[in-house]
């Protein structure tokens, strides 16, 4: 059964346009939880544009299923982990003037680093996974690294303009996947997932969750984050 991360770093986003004190993330994962959410996702950027500390310090009191931590692989934010013990965290790339995560992480020209950055972190009992494109150069250097994880970037799939595109990345999502899973590693996916596209990504049997924000957080501003969730779980599974 396809797990389903929920990212609540839009809930944040929301809050930060007036500065103020809400929508709070931290209601928004309690809501999610309750209806039926595997786990929560939440990047705490080096900008802090949205999720800030005392987000991430609050979730890991309240949320009673599994924290996910996405973050860049900086000094600062590895002690930040480390302080907070998230169940997991997964490292993935980060621009400044970035809208939202842009591709998957560069594992292979970055290799010494990380692998230290992994190793810190498995010491201190943290799960790690890596946010990488569908490319096997990239899932075999994370297997290298000795990481837990990869989550397929599932950007250019929910970006296709055509059928012939759609079926292409599908398959190579599918097949990296397969691969992943070969190599001992678990695997999950996420950016783009919608209502309208996450069905035949839940379908490739390797994959174990799905880690999805945006459209569920846009779906809960209409008709409430709790039928959002539940209406995603349904799709998923």
């Amino acid at each position: 059964m396809v797990r389903l991360g929920v990212n609540v770093d839009h809930i944040a986003t929301i809050r930060e346009a007036r500065r103020g004190r809400e929508p709070d993330p931290i209601a928004a994962a309690v809501l999610a939880e309750l209806a039926g959410a595997d786990g929560i996702v939440c990047h705490l950027r080096e900008d802090r544009r949205h999720i800030k500390d005392r987000d991430l310090t609050l979730l890991r009191q309240v949320v009673k299923t599994h924290l996910n931590m996405e973050m860049a692989a900086t000094e600062e934010m590895m002690k930040k982990a480390i302080s907070v013990l998230p169940d997991m965290v997964t490292l993935v790339p980060e621009r400044r003037q970035e809208l939202t995560t842009e591709g998957g992480l560069d594992v292979t020209t970055n290799f010494d680093h990380l692998e230290e950055v992994t190793s810190t972190l498995r010491a201190n009992n943290i799960v790690v996974s890596f946010f990488i494109d569908p490319d096997i150069s990239q899932i075999k250097a994370v297997a290298k690294l000795g990481a837990d994880y990869v989550e397929l970037h599932t950007g250019n799939y929910a970006n296709a303009q055509d059928l012939n595109q759609v079926v292409e990345e599908l398959e190579r999502i599918r097949s990296m996947a397969m691969a992943a899973s070969k190599m001992g590693l678990g695997v999950s996916a996420g950016h783009g997932l919608n209502y309208q596209n996450v069905v035949d990504i839940a379908k490739i049997k390797q994959i174990e969750e799905l880690n999805i924000g945006h459209s569920i957080i846009s779906k809960a501003v209409l008709i409430g984050i709790e039928k959002a969730v539940r209406d995603m779980i349904a799709l998923i599974r």
